[in-house]
């Protein structure tokens, strides 16, 4: 386990923009020539934070002018409304205001703040990119915030290499000790982490961490090797309450489709090719399950995306040659066991992310939210399965070139 430092996440110096799909792509935030009053660009510099650009609005005179901060009043805060409206502060920009007072500074030490934080809203979603080679960059998207976050990275092993997920606050990490495969477990806010246990079958394995929905801890879920043979290694389910690695059944005789999972509704969902359908391993039950669903035809390459209320997703590039392939995007039909098309990417959208008909591209998905990348433009778009609508993620490309990414969600009160 290891302390809190004093470092702070840095703001990157390009802003980001969500455009959606109605209306052309939008420019990123700046100052407009043709209207200098209405917005000007300050530079500012919080204590531990690199230097950043910001555009504000000017408001009217008569709007500013009414509001006046009684000192009397704002000097005397209670200490327990101030825990309150702190809570309030979105985590990132949290760590500006710490160096305002000494109270302030040590508030993550507070279990009085830390119990207000678990009671607000989430601050939304985030996207985490690690990139490794040459060097270590660590940087979180705010899309509430529209805003890029460097997150300090020197506090974890040397040895930390691959990004496996994240939930609930907490994100995963693997890599190589010389040879020995581990395991790691930390809360980025808060700078703390946890080497699990090793496995029993102690080799690179596709995991995947699941955050209990009820605070009591989380799950750690080995499948197969990255590289071996799947049929010989058993399932293997970490839990956080006992620290110990417990070992369910072997899955049976099937070839894989692809080394992507997807864990939805205490399930873990593997694509198979023979026989084709899906894998299904009940985590409770320890209870191995077929699912005839044939893939759409002429499907080249899928993902399988958990979504909100127990929602399977099925994304993919269908098409023969280049200029007839199309991303769609299927939802299972758990009665009916058979995908059911939900909808497609424009085609001026799937032609700027993926310009060459082999481009290799991501997709993963959290709540109702599934975010493609593209590994070598850098771009990323998002799709909201609710509001049926198309986002381009703008920005700094290389905080998705080449990057591993998944969804976030910025917690101080989740425990390691």
């Amino acid at each position: 386990m290891h302390g809190f430092k004093e470092t702070f996440p840095s703001s990157l110096k390009s802003p980001i923009f969500l455009s959606d799909e109605e209306g052309p792509v939008p420019r990123l935030l700046g100052p407009r020539t043709t209207s200098p009053s209405r917005q000007k660009t300050i530079k500012t510099k919080p204590r531990g934070l690199d230097e950043e650009t910001k555009v504000l609005t000017t408001f009217p005179k008569s709007l500013t002018s009414e509001i006046q901060l009684d000192e009397s009043v704002w000097a005397h805060l209670p200490d327990d409304l101030q825990t309150e409206i702190l809570a309030r502060v979105p985590p990132f920009l949290l760590f500006r205001l710490r160096p305002v007072c000494k109270r302030w500074n040590l508030i993550l030490n507070d279990s009085g703040f830390i119990s207000a934080h678990s009671r607000v809203p989430v601050h939304g979603p985030c996207l985490l990119t690690f990139w490794r080679n040459p060097s270590s960059q660590l940087s979180i998207l705010s899309i509430p915030l529209r805003t890029w976050f460097k997150m300090p990275f020197g506090f974890l092993p040397e040895w930390v290499f691959w990004l496996v997920g994240s939930s609930g606050g907490l994100v995963c990490f693997t890599g190589f000790d010389g040879s020995t495969f581990k395991t790691l477990i930390c809360n980025l806010l808060t700078q703390t982490w946890r080497i699990l246990p090793r496995m029993h079958h102690n080799q690179q394995r596709q995991l995947i961490l699941v955050k209990s929905n009820n605070g009591t801890g989380y799950k750690v879920i080995a499948a197969s090797e990255i590289c071996g043979d799947s049929k010989t290694v058993p399932i293997e389910v970490y839990d956080s309450r006992t620290d110990t690695w417990s070992l369910h059944d072997t899955m049976p005789a099937v070839s894989l489709c692809s080394s992507k999972m997807a864990f939805c509704d205490s399930r873990l969902y593997l694509e198979t090719l023979n026989p084709i359908g899906l894998m299904v391993y009940q985590v409770d039950k320890g209870k191995w399950d077929y699912i005839p669903a044939k893939f759409p035809r002429s499907l080249l390459d899928g993902y399988l995306v958990s979504g909100a209320k127990g929602r399977l997703f099925l994304v993919g590039r269908v098409g023969i040659y280049s200029t007839l392939q199309s991303m769609r995007i299927w939802e299972l039909d758990h009665g009916k066991r058979v995908w059911t098309e939900i909808t497609r990417m424009p085609p001026r959208h799937f032609r700027s992310l993926l310009r060459l008909s082999a481009e290799r591209f991501e997709c993963f998905g959290q709540g109702n939210l599934i975010c493609f990348t593209s590994w070598n433009q850098g771009k990323g778009l998002l799709y909201d399965v609710e509001k049926k609508t198309w986002s381009w993620i703008m920005g700094p490309a290389v905080q998705l070139c080449n990057s591993q990414v998944c969804f976030y969600e910025p917690r101080f009160d989740t425990v390691v």
